[in-house]
């Protein structure tokens, strides 16, 4: 959940949340291969045989464990048909390329998947309910992939990312989305006022996330059309931003501790919208 607005948004770039580091300890203190911008090396068993099924003629390379080769024969058999490479390495070799020792055996070179704008989106969105994740100021890649993971699960249409935002789909989130990655389109905007007018003029309310004075999730009808906008821990949403919105919400607790964590509060969110649709 968010804390209170914090300064505009115009020339700002979001610094990541502090509730965790972007990488864990044993992960920063490895030296990590070179490669493509446009390439994006993803690892965990789930999370890149969902990204083999949804789009593997963006396969570029596999990298296994001998472990791994009778769960993954039919992807070792596409890359000999398909003139892709792959490789049967040992452990160490696996985390090298990886750049983790979380890689659950199997590493693939994957093209980066294509962002959207979000005219092509609205463009081609159906009409009814429908449900969006705003995230303003988000940054660390395991909270994105929590996030992902609770997206394709509660059936969001799309993650709208500031054009601003360093956020992208790295390893690291795509593992933690568990598959996630693949359902939810990716969408850049470009000038927040205009997003907001876009999205407004299509029916959607947008609704800010707040820690306290926020109206009770529990009791507030929500709309058919949703934007749920969240904001960085410790740093809170644009005032510009929160302005825009139409409520602010908030998640009611025991007051034990001051908050959820970004991405339990996402699961929060989208779980009731869902629920009051049925």
């Amino acid at each position: 959940m968010n804390r209170p607005p914090r300064a505009p948004w115009p020339g700002r770039r979001s610094p990541p949340e502090r509730a965790e580091r972007a990488d864990r300890p044993e992960d920063a203190a490895r030296p990590r291969p070179p490669r493509n911008d446009d390439e994006v090396r993803l690892f965990g068993l789930n999370a890149v045989m969902a990204a083999f099924a949804a789009r593997p003629g963006d396969l570029r390379k596999l990298w296994l464990l001998a472990e791994r080769m009778g769960e993954l024969r039919d992807v070792m058999a596409w890359c000999v048909a398909n003139r892709r490479g792959y490789t049967v390495v040992d452990a160490d070799e696996l985390a090298k390329v990886a750049g983790t020792q979380h890689h659950e055996g199997v590493v693939m070179a994957m093209r980066r998947p294509d962002e959207l704008g979000l005219s092509t989106f609205l463009r081609d969105l159906p009409a009814g309910p429908c449900q969006l994740l705003w995230l303003d100021g988000v940054g660390n890649p395991h909270n994105f992939g929590a996030i992902l993971r609770s997206a394709a699960h509660f059936g969001v249409a799309a993650v709208l990312l500031p054009k601003d935002s360093p956020l992208a789909l790295s390893g690291a989130a795509v593992r933690v989305a568990e598959g996630g990655a693949e359902a939810v389109p990716i969408v850049r905007l470009g000038r927040s006022d205009n997003a907001t007018q876009q999205l407004q003029g299509l029916g959607f309310q947008l609704l800010a996330t707040v820690v306290r004075g926020g109206d009770d999730l529990y009791a507030l009808p929500l709309p058919p059309r949703c934007v749920w906008v969240l904001g960085a821990e410790g740093e809170g949403l644009d005032l510009a931003l929160a302005a825009a919105c139409s409520r602010k919400v908030g998640i009611p607790g025991s007051g034990r501790v001051e908050s959820l964590n970004v991405a339990s509060a996402t699961a929060v969110l989208l779980a009731e919208w869902c629920r009051q649709r049925r």
